[in-house]
């Protein structure tokens, strides 16, 4: 053989080896490529299927969430109903409150008993604006105090021609109400004189 001929062989022998290497290649790879492909194909079902399920999930809790929310909002409302009651047996309460103080005290100046009702009215006011627990017990603290006072005042005067001490005191900023103590005619007679 020439030696072209013999270049031609070897060429031709390399290049059918490097065919068989690479058809040996992918033979082997084949086995791989198709469970590889295999697992691709359940990995992205397994993959769709968990999406699935957290979606149902998800789904699920929403709507708890959402019920829950309709639940609370409802309570609120009858809350707020309910508070809106109070508040207006409260106004009532105060308005009894300022017409025994003019049966109790009939010459008290009606200008004065106003003004006891408006202190109610406005530590009233403050207790529903306040959103603060403690805050709020001591103002309902307050107007418990101030409503005690305003009674026993009343109980005490009788008909006669007293003052409600107690409360004036109260309102004054006094801490504690004098319930007990007998009231200094000088006062009331300042107060009663023209």
């Amino acid at each position: 053989m020439s030696l072209i001929g013999r270049w031609l062989g070897a060429a031709q022998h390399w290049w059918q080896g490097s065919r068989d290497a690479e058809l040996n290649w992918r033979l082997a790879r084949q086995h791989n490529a198709a469970e590889w492909r295999k697992r691709q194909a359940l990995d992205e079902a397994e993959l769709a299927a968990e999406l699935r399920k957290r979606a149902q999930q998800l789904a699920h809790e929403l709507t708890l969430l959402e019920t829950r929310h309709q639940n609370e909002l409802a309570m609120l409302k009858i809350r707020c109903q309910q508070d809106l009651q109070d508040y207006k047996h409260y106004l009532a309460a105060l308005d009894k409150l300022k017409i025994s103080l003019r049966q109790n005290h009939a010459h008290l100046p009606e200008a004065l008993a106003y003004t006891l009702h408006h202190h109610a009215k406005q530590l009233l006011n403050r207790l529903w604006e306040c959103d603060e627990a403690a805050e709020k017990l001591k103002i309902e603290m307050q107007l418990l105090e101030f409503m005690a006072a305003v009674h026993e005042d009343n109980r005490n005067n009788g008909h006669g021609n007293g003052l409600p001490r107690n409360a004036l005191a109260l309102i004054s900023g006094g801490d504690t109400p004098r319930l007990y103590e007998s009231e200094p005619k000088s006062a009331e007679k300042t107060l009663q004189s023209p």
